[in-house]
């Protein structure tokens, strides 16, 4: 993969590796954590926490009945794209009471993947509105999850309200090699933005 583009003046040398923070960001139980523990090349680190009677009346978990823990602060890991460029992903949390922890979870941040359940396009709302807010370059990842209802990309595009030059694409974020197509696909993402918008934030 070519990188050109991605040096600036505060970048690695000339040979050297390129280190970038990614956010992933999406609603509750869209998959980001299952995201970072699929992908990562080091053991990631996650702040789970179980989810109990008493966060019944706070965490929406319609469409997520099954799910038993939940991210408190956030998750980290780390993947080589290749030995120019290796990522930094941090994943926020989802529910509405972290909220919070994301402006300081977005410094330095160059790009974000919004993971979202097309079952529950609802729950990424907040998270797309951030990204635009914050001005962050940011692909939208489909999640595909065993019971999900096949709808054609542009069909959900419009639904999002995402304008054309912001990639869509289905993936599993179970599987790493899929997991990671996403991440190659915000980086090809990035790069066809200008030089200015590719600056670390």
């Amino acid at each position: 993969m070519d990188l050109k583009g991605f040096d600036h003046p505060h970048g690695a040398a000339a040979g050297g590796t390129r280190s970038v923070k990614i956010m992933i960001a999406g609603g509750f139980g869209t998959g980001k954590t299952t995201l970072v523990r699929s992908v990562s090349d080091i053991r990631p680190l996650t702040t789970e926490a179980t989810l109990t009677e008493a966060s019944a009346g706070v965490d929406h978990l319609i469409g997520v009945t099954d799910k038993q823990e939940t991210t408190v602060s956030l998750d980290f890991g780390k993947i080589g794209i290749n030995d120019e460029l290796v990522l930094y992903l941090f994943g926020t949390p989802g529910q509405e009471r972290f909220w919070f922890l994301w402006n300081g979870l977005f410094k330095g941040a160059l790009g974000a993947v919004v993971i979202v359940d097309t079952r529950r396009l609802a729950s990424s709302f907040r998270a797309i509105e951030e990204m635009e807010r914050q001005d962050v370059p940011f692909v939208i990842a489909l999640n595909v999850f065993p019971d999900s209802t096949e709808h054609p990309v542009e069909e959900i595009r419009d639904a999002l309200d995402i304008p054309e030059h912001i990639p869509v694409v289905a993936f599993d974020a179970r599987d790493r090699a899929s997991s990671r197509d996403v991440l190659v696909a915000l980086i090809h993402h990035l790069k066809d933005r200008s030089a200015v918008a590719l600056e670390p934030r």
